[in-house]
């Protein structure tokens, strides 16, 4: 008979697209469902993760009160770091002659603070573009990015000390929170370099350096030098 079947093909197509569009919703539904355990997972991961970025941050930048020594013939460590440089050096910039320069390297670890050597005057604060150098390189200093502080003491009218923060691989940002004029107590802080870093210190000749490679200094506290 002419169109014999036809009603029944026409019924098995609607009940066959009709179980297609069930399967599709009952795979979206499993689909979902992996999906948002998923996405429950994965955000309880990332909150995991922030939540020890965040203890890092924390730890990164706390910042312990230094107990400053009160004997004005004494310099104090400007940073937290490992003595890795004692030499003679000249810094023509701003002590314009024959120094000793100190130097330490601060990892990431390290309070990443920096304090006042000395009581006295900020007479320069100079940013200078560079490269970034892992920190740990001890020449790193001359073609890094750094900022440049020239201390005027009050302690000893005329004398004058000088920092170099450097920036490195990882720090990548110096903020100096001193400027040209102000005034400073010493052991008060006055900057911070973010991630790993270095700090110098030019001292004149006539001050002896009273640490050694290899010491870990700390900041506001450790007795860099001693007037000779």
């Amino acid at each position: 008979m002419k169109h014999s079947g036809k009603a029944f093909k026409a019924a098995l197509k609607l009940v066959i697209w009709s179980l297609l569009l069930l399967i599709g919703i009952y795979a979206i539904g499993i689909i979902a469902r992996y999906l948002s355990e998923f996405i429950a997972w994965a955000s309880a991961f990332l909150f995991a993760l922030w939540f020890i970025f965040a203890a890092f941050v924390f730890y990164f930048f706390r910042d312990p009160t230094p107990n400053v020594p009160a004997d004005k013939d004494v310099i104090i460590s400007p940073a937290h770091g490992k003595i890795d440089v004692i030499e003679e050096t000249d810094e023509p910039e701003f002590l314009q002659g024959k120094c000793r320069r100190v130097s330490m390297f601060l990892s990431p670890l390290d309070v990443h603070v920096q304090y006042a050597p000395v009581a006295g005057k900020i007479a320069i604060v100079r940013h200078t573009p560079g490269k970034y150098l892992a920190a740990m390189r001890t020449d790193c200093s001359r073609y890094n990015e750094n900022v440049f502080i020239g201390l005027e003491s009050a302690e000893k009218p005329g004398e004058k000390i000088a920092l170099r923060l450097v920036a490195g691989v990882l720090a990548r940002r110096i903020i100096p929170w001193v400027k040209d004029g102000d005034t400073v107590a010493r052991g008060e802080r006055i900057s911070i370099i973010q991630f790993g870093s270095r700090c110098d210190i030019y001292l004149p000749l006539n001050w002896q350096v009273a640490v050694k490679l290899g010491d870990k200094a700390v900041g506001g506290t450790t007795i860099i030098a001693r007037r000779s």
